[in-house]
């Protein structure tokens, strides 16, 4: 994956919007792959999905209470990918009282397909979804990968470690150095 682009998607995402009056004040827009990774280095990560046991106890709350050492480590934004639509990604969001890290929804699940990291879940009822894997993304290119072991569909287990922020730290800690 080192060196690879990342895939050219149109995201449909939920922006708030004060012009829009009642308790949903939000419109729809669409955001690119360029205008989240052109001309800056992110932390990128994805993983199964929104409000599930990992997802929502380790993974995204840790990368959200570690942004400032990212942003010393030279990262411009940490992104959060799942195969979840909008209302889901911001509902989740909001539930974890996120500042930091920014949630992207892919709810058809085409960027992490392009990715080549779309897989089953059928055996938890979550049909397709990502892989949990994370990257440092460079001006759309793939500077570092993080993945976790036993890519599979269906699989029975759900690693954790490879992807998580203290890991990415680590290392980024030993390409400074």
């Amino acid at each position: 994956m080192i060196g690879r682009t990342v895939p050219q998607v149109t995201f449909k995402t939920r922006v708030r919007d004060e012009s829009i009056e009642g308790p949903n004040p939000y419109r729809w827009q669409d955001v690119t792959s360029d205008d989240f990774f052109k001309g800056k280095r992110v932390v990128m990560f994805s993983l199964p999905g929104a409000f599930t046991p990992t997802c929502s106890t380790y993974q995204l709350p840790n990368f959200e209470k570690l942004a400032e050492t990212f942003k010393e480590k030279g990262i411009e934004d940490i992104y959060c990918i799942s195969v979840n639509d909008a209302f889901v990604m911001n509902a989740w969001g909001k539930q974890q009282g996120l500042t930091n890290v920014k949630l992207i929804p892919d709810g058809s699940g085409e960027f992490t397909r392009k990715m080549g990291m779309l897989v089953c879940k059928d055996n938890l009822g979550f049909g397709m979804r990502s892989w949990r894997y994370a990257a440092i993304v460079n001006d759309g290119k793939i500077e570092s990968w993080y993945e976790e072991p036993g890519f599979s569909d269906n699989c029975e287990t759900d690693p954790y470690g490879e992807s998580s922020p203290e890991n990415l730290l680590e290392n980024l800690e030993k390409l400074a150095a």
